[in-house]
C-alpha cells in the first residue's frame, strides 16, 4: 500500500482538513477537457442523500479512470461531496450573487442539513459513506446578508455559506460534523481509508 493517497478535489478545505489528521495526498484534478460541472446536475425528484451519493460515486469513477489514463502510481483515490439542503430542495453552488442571497434568504432562521459523502477506491475495493449534519442559522437581516455576500465568499460554495468563514456568525446551533460540514468528515474518511488498507 502506498503511503499516499491521491485527492480528486479542488477544495483547500479538503486538503486541510487531511493534512490535520496526517494524511500525505496529491491532486488528481480533471483534465481540461472533462465537464466536472455535468457530473453534478441534479436529477428531477432526486433526493438530497441520493444526490451527493451519486454524484460522490460519479467522481470517483471519473478519478480512478483519470489517474489509469495518465499511468500514474497506484494508490488510494479519495472523492467527495457537499449539499446543502432544505427539506428535499437541494442548494447547490449559487451561479451569482442574486442567487446566493436567495439562498441564504431561504436558510434565514431556519435548520438546514449539510450532506457530505465521502468514497474511497484502492485496487477492487471501493467504500463510500455519509456525514449527515443539522444546522440552524439565526434570522438574517437584508443587510447582514448583502455584506456577506458582498465579500465573495458564498460563491462556490454549497448552499452558499462557508461554515469556517464569516458565516460563523449566523450559525446558533450545529449537530453532527463539523469537518463534514466544512466537505470532509474526518472520522468517516479515517475510517474509510483504514477499510481499503491505508495506514492512518
Amino acid at each position: 500500500m502506498s503511503d499516499f493517497i491521491y485527492l480528486a478535489s479542488q477544495s483547500p478545505r479538503r486538503r486541510q482538513l487531511l493534512e490535520q489528521i496526517g494524511v500525505k495526498h496529491e491532486l488528481l484534478l480533471p483534465d481540461a477537457d472533462e465537464d466536472a460541472e455535468a457530473l453534478e446536475l441534479v436529477h428531477p425528484g432526486e433526493s438530497p442523500v441520493a444526490y451527493v451519493a451519486r454524484v460522490t460515486a460519479l467522481k470517483l469513477d471519473a478519478a480512478v479512470a483519470r489517474m489509469k489514463r495518465r499511468g500514474l502510481a497506484p494508490a488510494p483515490v479519495l472523492c467527495s461531496d457537499t449539499t446543502v439542503a432544505l427539506g428535499r430542495i437541494i442548494l447547490g453552488k449559487p451561479g451569482d450573487a442574486s442567487e446566493a442571497r436567495h439562498m441564504l434568504q431561504a436558510l434565514s432562521g431556519k435548520t438546514h442539513r449539510v450532506l457530505t459523502a465521502v468514497a474511497v477506491q484502492a485496487g477492487r475495493k471501493r467504500r463510500q459513506a455519509l456525514s449527515d449534519s443539522r444546522v440552524r442559522f439565526s434570522t438574517l437581516t437584508p443587510s447582514r446578508i448583502r455584506a456577506y455576500v458582498d465579500t465573495g465568499e458564498p460563491l462556490g460554495k454549497a448552499g452558499a455559506y462557508g461554515v469556517q468563514g464569516r458565516a460563523a456568525t449566523f450559525i446558533e446551533r450545529i449537530s453532527g460534523s463539523y469537518s463534514g460540514i466544512m466537505g470532509l468528515p474526518v472520522f468517516e474518511t479515517a475510517a474509510l481509508l483504514r477499510e481499503v488498507g491505508f495506514n492512518c
